[in-house]
């Protein structure tokens, strides 16, 4: 889907772009009136300093600038130190205080005091509207619709979880995943839960039709019967029968096609990968890597392992700056920056860059919980084609230069979401550190506080040292102002 929509955003903007081209000049009256409008401010500036000069004689600026420079070489270096430690202080208490704000809401306080009550006295539109009028109804209901929800998937790569009942299929399963202390147990109570199942589900078939309370029963006996079905293929996978595993997955992906959302083929992928069988990869992956269906961390990177697959024996960062990239090159490219707009997070473990941990039990889409599941069970298959994880190194990081600004607008997916960072920390354990993407910046009132702060601390630190040079150098600037208002 998100394909689909950035495609459809492609083409809404190549169609607005000629009739864009095709429109009218501006008429005379509206180049006059834009420029008008652009020397404006330059026509007020020379105006007021036209009245200043007017207004020289009868406002004595003169005699009142004489003053104040005699005021100020009265003044005692002990003055300048005392003003300079007054302005370091409430300095680093600005900056204590928008730091401690800006970690609380996330947001500037002096840029929002500014932003909202500043900007509409100086003639800038107000961007807070009465709460209960209709406009900012309809904006808050936009807004809402527009924030990107985070689901949290059932990681298709766990394998062991839960122990409750023993008179049902469910029973065996639960007892398979928790009581269960080795592989072997589990695939032996997995195979009892399957017999449970099976006679379960055939009897659902057979009453389905007589009322909408069998059809949800056979849904949901369906459902059971495909989980166990699944554990036994992950059992064969993890024992080393992997073809058998492999023929149980292409069974239930064959009986039960509607059943996408469980992520089998994420399954398959990975065991016909360790079998390096890419025919099949590929045959796969052209199934499932459609526009029309959710994409996951394994889809995309397996698409670009492939065609990285067929260039990364030959590829060189410098024969490449030499004689460009070829057309296969091009395509592994555009394969790994497609695969990391999906999920940046996925290369750094990838290139070993973080440490690895075991994989969650849930993880999030796009998320840094579904980068450590991915790089957990495919960092062999990344390692095993010689050139993958180099070409991979060289080139991944382009991507970022395509998105400047990902929580606003992809390339080829939705725009990142937001909330990915609050929804990983409550996945993952609380030791591992927790990838974010994009990093945070500080805002500009930040920097500009701190660098307030550092520069009138130093100026009071010379001036409590060098007391005599410091007023030397004010009387100078001093000096300097003057003769500079003199002159105009």
């Amino acid at each position: 889907m998100a394909d689909s929509d950035g495609l459809g955003e492609a083409a809404t903007a190549a169609a607005s772009a000629p009739a864009t081209g095709l429109s009218p000049p501006r008429g005379w009256r509206e180049r006059l009136r834009a420029g008008l409008a652009g020397t404006g401010a330059s026509l007020w500036f020379v105006a007021g300093l036209g009245l200043l000069y007017a207004l020289r004689v009868p406002l004595r600026l003169c005699e009142n600038l004489a003053a104040v420079t005699l005021f100020l070489n009265s003044l005692t270096p002990k003055f300048y130190v005392a003003l300079t430690g007054t302005s370091s202080l409430i300095s680093g208490l600005i900056f204590i205080f928008e730091w401690w704000y800006f970690h609380k809401h996330g947001t500037s306080f002096i840029e929002q005091v500014s932003l909202s009550h500043l900007r509409p006295l100086m003639g800038g539109r107000e961007s807070i509207s009465d709460p209960g009028s209709p406009s900012s109804n309809r904006e808050r209901e936009s807004s809402r619709q527009n924030v990107s929800e985070c689901k949290v998937w059932r990681n298709p790569l766990n394998l062991f979880r839960g122990a409750e009942y023993r008179s049902c299929a469910t029973a065996y399963v639960l007892l398979a995943e928790e009581e269960a202390t080795t592989i072997v147990d589990a695939e032996r109570l997995f195979k009892q839960a399957l017999k449970a199942g099976e006679t379960v589900y055939r009897r659902s078939q057979q009453c389905q039709h007589q009322s909408p309370q069998h059809e949800a029963q056979l849904r949901r006996d369906t459902n059971v019967l495909v989980y166990i079905k699944r554990r036994l293929a992950m059992c064969a996978r993890k024992l080393g029968r992997i073809r058998e595993a492999v023929k149980i997955m292409r069974d239930l992906m064959k009986e039960f096609p509607p059943l996408t959302m469980v992520n089998i083929h994420e399954n398959l992928l990975e065991s016909l990968l360790e079998l390096q069988a890419y025919a099949d990869v590929q045959a796969v992956l052209a199934k499932y890597d459609d526009i029309s269906l959710p994409k996951s961390a394994a889809i995309c990177y397996t698409a670009a392992l492939l065609k990285t697959r067929t260039v990364s024996d030959k590829f060189s960062p410098e024969t490449a700056s030499r004689r460009g990239l070829s057309s296969a090159e091009i395509n592994a490219v555009e394969a790994i920056h497609r695969a990391v707009e999906f999920n940046p997070h996925v290369p750094k473990y990838l290139l070993e860059m973080k440490s690895l941990i075991l994989p969650p039990e849930h993880i999030l889409k796009r998320g840094d919980s579904e980068a450590i599941a991915y790089a957990f069970f495919h960092l062999q298959h990344w390692k095993r084609i010689e050139g993958a994880l180099n070409l991979l190194q060289c080139t991944w990081e382009g991507t970022f230069r395509m998105i400047p600004y990902p929580l606003e607008k992809g390339h080829l997916f939705y725009p990142y979401p937001s909330c990915t960072e609050t929804a990983d920390r409550e996945l993952l354990p609380t030791f591992h550190h927790v990838s974010v993407y994009p990093k945070k910046e500080l805002p500009f009132f930040i920097h500009f506080t701190a660098g307030l702060c550092s520069s009138t601390a130093m100026i009071a630190l010379l001036t409590h040292q060098f007391p005599e040079i410091m007023g030397i150098l004010v009387k100078a600037i001093s000096m300097i102002s003057r003769t500079c208002v003199e002159f105009l």
